[in-house]
């Protein structure tokens, strides 16, 4: 009896002692209480940053750039009165072009043609049309007196197909628009009569179902004068 009864005080030291120290460690209400006001002013600090940052974004940059967008806007509308015209389009080429441009630098109002013997080759249109070409030779390739002997024959014709109906159509969709080096040395400047400025360039290009024009204007950048110290 009196070994049962050592053993049971035992394990209530045990008990106590392991329930102690769990509080202690794992608890450890005086750290937490004491850290409880810095952690709160600290997120208030934050807080009042985060709110003077947005108010300031609110007051200065909100109508910033709705005011570049403005521009931006103002500029699209007005460039649509620039420029007017009528472009004949024959096969992948524009054969004849009578076109009004309203310089914006000086307000000058240019009035251009085509030469009688020059043409405008749109690429992207023939591009297009060989992919097109290509994919009716294959089809082509397998007439009616062909026999398809599996289906995985067949899925890899309509995979070729489409590979080239695909390609025309990105042909056309994202057009590869010339840069203005590219332009500058085409010679296609020469096409237009009268001869067209200096300072102004065109292209024509096709996105999508539209034929482009782009009109560029060139400015001749000053020297930096001012020397380094």
């Amino acid at each position: 009896m009196l070994r049962g009864d050592n053993t049971s005080r035992e394990k209530e030291k045990r008990r106590n002692a392991f329930g102690s120290d769990s509080s202690v460690n794992m608890l450890n209400p005086q750290r937490s209480v004491s850290e409880l006001p810095k952690m709160s002013a600290a997120n208030q600090v934050e807080r009042a940053v985060m709110e003077e940052e947005f108010n300031w974004l609110l007051k200065e940059e909100v109508h910033s750039v709705l005011k570049q967008l403005q521009d931006i806007l103002k500029a699209w509308t007005a460039s649509m009165d620039q420029v007017k015209g009528v472009l004949t389009l024959q096969g992948e080429a524009l054969t004849q072009a009578d076109i009004n441009l309203k310089v914006s630098k000086s307000s000058q109002v240019l009035h251009f043609q085509f030469r009688d013997d020059k043409q405008w080759k749109l690429q992207q249109i023939q591009d297009a049309r060989n992919h097109v070409n290509q994919a009716l030779q294959l089809l082509s390739s397998r007439d009616e007196s062909y026999h398809f002997k599996t289906g995985a024959e067949v899925n890899k014709l309509m995979d070729a197909v489409m590979l080239q109906l695909t390609r025309a159509r990105n042909r056309l969709t994202t057009p590869a628009t010339m840069t203005l080096p590219e332009l500058a040395t085409s010679g296609l400047m020469k096409m237009f009569s009268p001869p067209m400025p200096g300072d102004v360039m065109v292209n024509f290009y096709i996105n999508l179902s539209k034929l482009c024009l782009a009109v560029y204007q060139l400015h001749v950048l000053q020297p930096n004068t001012t020397k380094a110290r």
